[in-house]
């Protein structure tokens, strides 16, 4: 799939001339760097900055460009003996003509770049996710594919359904939680005596989703709060680097968190009022919700003839979900993620989140970004994206479309996460892409999300191989 694209967009870019439109001229080194041609992207990339009279974004857009390619080959780290070793890890007896097979079908993501092809760090392992005859080849005894808590029917769905509908709210089943998070740098990372500037993420009270939000703790103790308008809400810090010592930040804080659920009667949804409450979230918003012709055709298949909007927004959704889940890139170096998600033959939860709110405004359905951490009550945390969709006249409600549809009798509980949540997540963000409060100097780790953190020197941002996070929940007794 991705050698294809490179044999036809190769030619164009890198023997057409340079235009003097500086959009242009962006537009052709993001697609070389798309395709792999990276010594072209450098060249041209010289070029661009060579020129008189460019905007600082302008400037900033370019040298971001020579950044995502190293970022890639970051990604990109395995050539196909070290990707056939990996599979032999579970595949001991891993036949030649069986990698070829998958990689014929596209199940071992790589990029050719400048004529090498390198496979992506996770392709073996996602390979497993991707290909059940793969799946079956591992050897006996490996360590089973991991699930979340909520990942899986359980009591707690019923428990949310029912105290919903008893109640007549739409919020139920509600959990406290305390949250620990770090973001600890490398020692030596930073220059003795410089100042480390990190950003950790804050959840902003959102009524009847998440409230009773109390901080603890920081290290240092001195921080800053954003205000509940920050769309990416966080705690910043600074630190002073000291040598051969690593860096490390810490937030503690406690908030209640509630699960969501709505019966909704597909007849009486109609389409979307344009308000202030509607209107921002309809339309397109470069680069990664773009209406491509190729989403246009896509969209035309999956929804037919239909014109209720629930009955759009489900079609939508079960197409979405069917896209298999994998290990993601990241998504700093990808160009627009959810064009890579229609695309790529499988995405993570950001990814198809992004496609399908892109497919909702494509269809005149207001979807807007949610994303944050999940939880269980043993431990288990991970990252997480998902969405919240308007249905008129019912509101604004959440769509969890990577979770997806359980296999289940009960249709409500089969069909929760369209239009309901567990209590089991955070939301940290709701958009992606937003400014910090305060802002950041250089270009982010993580162009999208905020789920890990962020830091950066007077020298510039601290990448992910320069520092690690943790991120620790501990669900609390509930309140005689």
């Amino acid at each position: 799939m991705l050698a294809a694209a490179l044999a036809v967009a190769a030619p164009a870019w890198a023997h057409g001339a340079a235009t003097d439109d500086a959009g242009e001229r962006l537009a052709a080194i993001v697609a070389l760097v798309d395709t792999g041609h990276f010594e072209g992207a450098r060249a041209r990339i010289a070029e661009a900055l060579a020129r008189p009279g460019l905007t600082a974004p302008q400037r900033q857009a370019l040298e971001f460009e020579r950044e995502r390619m190293r970022r890639i080959r970051l990604d990109f780290t395995l050539d196909e003996a070290q990707a056939q070793a990996k599979l032999r890890e579970q595949i001991p007896d891993l036949r030649a003509d069986e990698f070829a097979a998958w990689d014929r079908a596209g199940l071992l993501e790589y990029l050719i770049i400048d004529g090498d092809k390198r496979y992506f760090q996770r392709a073996p392992s996602n390979l497993f996710r991707l290909s059940e005859p793969a799946l079956a080849r591992r050897k006996p005894g490996a360590k089973p594919l991991s699930h979340g808590p909520m990942e899986v029917l359980n009591a707690h769905h019923a428990e949310v359904r029912d105290a919903a509908l008893e109640s007549g709210l739409a919020h139920a089943a509600p959990r406290r939680v305390r949250v620990t998070q770090s973001l600890t740098v490398e020692a030596n990372a930073v220059p003795a005596g410089k100042t480390v500037r990190a950003w950790l993420p804050y959840p902003r009270a959102l009524p009847h989703q998440q409230e009773g939000i109390r901080y603890l703790a920081s290290t240092p103790a001195r921080h800053r709060i954003a205000p509940e308008s920050a769309l990416q809400r966080t705690v910043y810090l600074e630190q002073t680097a000291k040598a051969g010592q690593p860096t490390k930040f810490q937030v503690r804080y406690e908030l209640t968190v509630y699960g969501q659920y709505r019966a909704i009667d597909p007849d009486k949804v109609v389409p979307a009022p344009l308000n202030q409450d509607t209107r921002p979230y309809l339309g397109e918003r470069a680069p990664h919700m773009v209406y491509t012709d190729a989403l246009r055709k896509f969209s035309r298949e999956v929804v037919g003839e239909e014109t209720n909007p629930y009955r759009i927004a489900k079609k939508l959704y079960a197409a979405v979900d069917r896209i298999p889940w994998a290990g993601a890139r990241e998504y700093s170096t990808i160009s627009n993620i959810s064009d890579y998600a229609l695309h790529a033959g499988h995405a993570d939860c950001g990814q198809q989140t992004l496609l399908l709110m892109t497919l909702l405004r494509l269809n005149g359905i207001p979807a807007r970004w949610q994303s944050g951490w999940v939880y269980g009550d043993d431990g288990y945390t991970n990252m997480h994206d998902w969405a919240w969709m308007y249905l008129a006249p019912y509101g604004w409600m959440p769509v969890d479309v990577t979770t997806g549809r359980f296999d289940s009798s009960d249709a409500q509980l089969a069909d929760f996460y369209f239009g309901g949540f567990d209590a089991y997540r955070i939301a940290y963000n709701d958009d992606y892409g937003r400014d910090f409060v305060p802002a950041k100097t250089h270009e982010r780790s993580e162009t999208v999300d905020s789920q890990r953190g962020e830091v950066e020197w007077e020298g510039g941002n601290l990448y992910f191989d320069q520092w690690d996070y943790d991120y620790e929940t501990q669900v609390l007794p509930a309140k005689a």
